[in-house]
C-alpha cells in the first residue's frame, strides 16, 4: 500500500533525485543533536533513508562513515543522487525485519521520521534489533513525532495521525511511553530532547 504522505518528496532531477522540504528544515536540528553522539569517523546505519537528503547533508558533517539503507529499491536512485559522494551505496534493508541485526554493529543508528509509518509490531522489531546492532558505547537516534500520554500535542500532529489511521489502521503516531518501554526492554536507556513543530529526539544507549 502507497501511502498519502503530505512530504514524500518531488523529483527534481534526471537523475532520480527527490526533494522533501522537511528533510531540509529538520537536517539542522538533528545534526545539532548528533555532534554531541557521534564521533568524527563513526560507522553510521540510516534506515529509511528516502530521499537521501539526510545523508547527503549529515555524513560529511559529521566526518561519518554513512550507510543509507531503505525498503524500497526504487529510493535508491535518489538516495545515491544525493550521497554518492559522501556516503556508501544505499542497501536494501527492512528494519521491520527480525533478523535484520545479525552480524551487524554500528555506532549509530539513526531512524528519522520512520516509528508512526510502520505497525508497531514492527516499530518494537526496529528498537529491539537496533539494540542488538549498536556497538558496546552505540547510540540510537529516533528522530520524529510522537503522542505523549495517548495524545497528539497539536491539532496538526492530530490531524496528520488520523489521516495515517484511516489510510491504515495499523500506523499512525506511537506513544512516548510505550517507545520508551520497548527501549527499556532491550537494555538500553533513553534520553529525550524536545525538537522543533512538537517532535522529539530519542538517544537510546546501552545500559
Amino acid at each position: 500500500m502507497s501511502l498519502r504522505l503530505p512530504d514524500s518528496g518531488a523529483q527534481v532531477g534526471a537523475d532520480g533525485r527527490r526533494h522533501a522540504p522537511s528533510a531540509e528544515r529538520n537536517a539542522g536540528p538533528i545534526l545539532s543533536v548528533l555532534r554531541r553522539v557521534v564521533r568524527p569517523g563513526a560507522r553510521v546505519l540510516e534506515l529509511a533513508s528516502g530521499t537521501g537528503q539526510h545523508a547527503a547533508a549529515l555524513a560529511p558533517a559529521l566526518a561519518a562513515d554513512w550507510q543509507p539503507t531503505d525498503v524500497e529499491p526504487g529510493n535508491f536512485a535518489s538516495i545515491a543522487a544525493w550521497s554518492g559522494a559522501v556516503a556508501r551505496a544505499p542497501r536494501l534493508l527492512d528494519a521491520c525485519a527480525p533478523g535484520w541485526s545479525a552480524g551487524e554493529e554500528w555506532d549509530a543508528i539513526l531512524a528519522v521520521n520512520l516509528l508512526h509509518l510502520v505497525p508497531e509490531e514492527g516499530a518494537a522489531v526496529l528498537i529491539a534489533e537496533a539494540a542488538r546492532a549498536l556497538a558496546p558505547a552505540g547510540r540510537l537516534a529516533v528522530y520524529g513525532p510522537f503522542l505523549r500520554e495517548g495524545r497528539a500535542t497539536s491539532a496538526g500532529d492530530a490531524a496528520f495521525d488520523a489521516d495515517l489511521r484511516a489510510q491504515d489502521p495499523r500506523l499512525g503516531y506511537k506513544d512516548l511511553g510505550w517507545v520508551m518501554a520497548r527501549m527499556g526492554a532491550a537494555g538500553l536507556g533513553v534520553e529525550v530532547t524536545p525538537m522543533p513543530a512538537n517532535n522529539l529526539m530519542l538517544i537510546a544507549f546501552k545500559i
